[in-house]
C-alpha cells in the first residue's frame, strides 16, 4: 500500500475527489482515507458522500484551511481514528486560483489567494505535524517515503520562476506568485523535517480538466491522478524537497 493512512484536503471535487476515489479503489487501499473539505455534508460534498458510502475506508472530515479552529478540530477527529499510529501521508490539495492581471489586480484578492495557497497549506502542515511525527517514529522504517510519513503539496508549473519566460503567458499574478511562495514553503519543510523522518515534495499534476483547469485542459483528471500516485510511490530520500510533475519529471524552481 502507498500508505496506511492518507489525508487529502479539498477533496470534494476535481483532483482531490479523484485522489480519494483512486486510493479507495486501489488493490491495496489505505486503511484510513481522510477526505476533507469545508462542507463535506453539504450539497457540494454530494459526490464525496456517495463515494464514502461505497468505501468504509473513507472518513469525511470538515476542514477549512484558512480557519485555525477548523484545522484543529480536524486534527482531533483524525487523531481519534488513528489512535497512536499517526498520519502517514498529508496531501495539501486545497487551493484557489485567480486570473488577475496587473490592471485588474485587487489587493484583497491577492491577500485571499495567499491566505489559502500559502498560509493555509503551512498552517495545516503545522497542526498535523505531531501526527506525522508519530507515524514516522512508529513505522519501523529507515529513509524517507510516503509509507512512512510525508507532506505532498500540489503545486503547478505556473509557479516556476524558471519557466516564467514569456510575456504572452497568462499573468495570473496572485495565483502564480502564491504557488511560487508555496514552493519555497515546500523546500523549507523538506529541510526542517528530514531529520524527523518526514518526506516533503511539490508536485505539478498537469493542466487538468477541472473547474479550475477548465475544459480547455488537455489532461483528464483520471490520467493525471494515476500518474500522480505512481510518482508518490516512487518518492524517497533522494526526492525529498523536489519539484516534480505528474510523470516524475523534475521542474525548475
Amino acid at each position: 500500500a502507498l500508505a496506511r493512512s492518507v489525508l487529502v484536503t479539498g477533496s470534494n471535487r476535481g483532483i482531490g475527489l479523484e485522489l480519494v476515489r483512486q486510493l479507495a479503489a486501489s488493490p491495496q487501499p489505505p486503511e484510513h482515507i481522510f477526505a476533507t473539505c469545508r462542507d463535506p455534508k453539504g450539497p457540494r460534498g454530494k459526490a464525496l458522500q456517495e463515494l464514502a458510502a461505497e468505501h468504509p475506508s473513507i472518513k469525511l472530515v470538515q476542514l477549512d484551511i484558512v480557519n485555525l479552529p477548523s484545522i484543529q478540530g480536524a486534527v482531533q477527529a483524525v487523531g481519534s481514528h488513528l489512535k497512536d499510529q499517526g498520519l502517514n501521508l498529508l496531501i495539501n490539495n486545497a487551493g484557489v486560483s485567480s486570473h488577475a492581471t496587473l490592471c485588474s489586480l485587487d489587493m484583497q484578492e491577492m491577500l485571499n489567494v495567499f491566505a489559502t495557497n500559502v498560509v493555509g497549506t503551512l498552517q495545516v502542515t503545522k497542526e498535523f505535524l505531531p501526527l506525522l511525527q508519530q507515524a514516522a517514529k512508529g513505522a519501523g522504517k529507515q529513509g524517507l517515503s510516503c509509507s512512512r510519513a510525508a507532506v505532498i503539496n500540489i503545486s503547478t508549473k505556473l509557479g516556476s520562476i524558471g519557466l516564467c519566460l514569456g510575456v504572452t503567458e497568462a499573468p495570473m499574478y496572485p495565483y502564480r506568485a502564491s504557488k511560487a511562495a508555496q514552493n519555497m514553503v515546500t523546500r523549507c519543510l523538506a529541510a526542517e523535517l528530514q531529520d524527523k523522518g518526514i518526506l516533503c515534495a511539490a508536485i505539478h499534476p498537469g493542466w487538468v480538466k477541472t473547474d479550475m483547469g477548465t475544459e480547455k485542459a488537455p489532461l483528464t483528471v483520471e490520467h493525471s491522478v494515476q500518474g500522480f500516485l505512481t510518482v508518490l510511490a516512487s518518492l524517497s530520500q533522494d526526492t525529498s524537497g523536489a519539484f516534480l510533475d505528474w510523470e516524475g519529471n523534475s521542474l525548475p524552481w
